[in-house]
């Protein structure tokens, strides 16, 4: 069944896009009171470990079915990692990257590297959300240099559709699985480095970024640490066709949403972090406590954090870049004390960088020739009908 929907996204504009079928859940699909009372009935649904965890194992399936996941290609390494332009910076570096996703689609990022980096060092994965500039943005420099000076090396990268990564417009239908297997490539290419210590492996994001940031988490649990930042909600399911544009929250015979979603790291260690002003707004008395209860089941409920600004609204700003600054160093065994502090951290070591030096390719450095281009040949190409 094929049909048109149009919704609003974070970024307050609107796109059209097309569904698979009739099971997916949108936008915000119910209404803070409905989503209360569904809260409970997924409750219902489970008593121990044993009983959640088939649960989670049919919500995980639920997701790889849901976005297609089988469709994509078999790789094992392959990466053609192209890197350039290396910056010495104050305490980390930043080099220019671009890996290939599958043949002739590429993701195009940054990777931050500490100048005092060891043999095998942990990683980072920083997806960002639908916000103008991506990657770019003043934020996401911040957050991945502070990190690389904390001792991660960082993989910042850019949406599908957003900054370098326009092969394919952003409202492509299966931007979730795009996305969701960019994530999974990043992973395996940063495990496949030397200097990557695949043990200590974390992912943060905001808004879509924290989509990603959960989704990844969900279904690979080669991630070791997640902090998905202003989007885990028990209504809201994401208002794009990134996030719920493929039927991942709805299959026969199971209802879920992103709260579960979100619960499938457990036990591994999770922060959510979650302000006043948008959909994240009841997690203290809605989205946490349930996670929690998952928590329990494993004894790990000292690795779920949780970390609310009421006054504050939908970024990722320095209060909650610092709160995951302590979450990850704790848990990935970063180095707090690289990182100046003076009652709070400081982060004006930090070199923000115009964007045409972040850009991988340029007129000097054109992007290889063997790119597909457009929705229509993507699609084509991993099997999907684009009509």
């Amino acid at each position: 069944m094929k049909f048109v929907i149009s919704i609003l996204l974070p970024v307050c504009f609107s796109i059209t896009l097309f569904g698979q079928d009739a099971m997916l859940c949108m936008g915000q699909y119910w209404t803070e009171d409905e989503a209360n009372v569904m809260m409970k009935t997924f409750k219902s649904k489970w008593n121990d470990l044993s009983t959640w965890e088939k649960r989670a194992d049919r919500i995980k399936q639920g997701i790889i079915e849901g976005m297609q996941l089988a469709k994509m290609p078999e790789l094992s390494g392959n990466f053609n990692a192209i890197i350039r332009d290396k910056k010495e910076m104050d305490g980390y570096t930043v080099e220019n990257i671009a890996i290939e996703s599958f043949p002739g689609f590429y993701i195009t990022g940054n990777i931050y590297r500490p100048t005092d980096q060891k043999d095998k060092n942990p990683a980072i994965l920083c997806p960002h959300g639908h916000w103008e500039n991506g990657r770019m943005r003043e934020d996401m420099q911040i957050r991945c240099a502070v990190f690389a000076r904390m001792g991660a090396i960082v993989f910042a990268y850019d949406m599908v559709g957003y900054g370098e990564s326009k092969q394919v417009n952003h409202d492509i239908p299966i931007a979730l699985l795009l996305q969701t297997w960019n994530s999974k490539r990043i992973l395996e290419y940063l495990i496949s480095r030397a200097d990557v210590d695949s043990s200590l492996i974390g992912i943060t994001g905001a808004s879509g970024g924290g989509t990603q940031s959960f989704m990844l988490t969900a279904i690979d649990d080669r991630i070791k640490v997640s902090a998905p930042v202003v989007q885990v909600s028990a209504h809201f399911f994401g208002g794009c066709v990134c996030e719920s544009g493929m039927p991942i929250h709805r299959s026969e015979g199971l209802q879920t949403n992103n709260v579960e979603i979100a619960a499938l790291c457990a036990p591994r260690p999770l922060m959510l972090i979650s302000d006043g002003a948008d959909w994240t707004r009841n997690t203290p008395q809605i989205e946490y406590p349930y996670i929690k209860s998952i928590y329990a089941l494993y004894q790990a409920e000292h690795k779920l954090e949780h970390v609310h600004f009421p006054t504050e609204q939908h970024d990722y700003g320095y209060s909650k870049r610092t709160a995951v600054y302590n979450f990850f160093g704790h848990h990935l065994k970063l180095k707090y004390g690289n990182i100046p502090y003076e009652n709070k951290f400081l982060e004006d070591f930090v070199t923000l960088l115009p964007q045409e030096e972040l850009l991988i390719f340029n007129g000097k450095n054109p992007i290889p020739q063997n790119l597909l281009q457009g929705n229509d040949a993507v699609m084509a190409y991993l099997g999907f009908n684009s009509e």
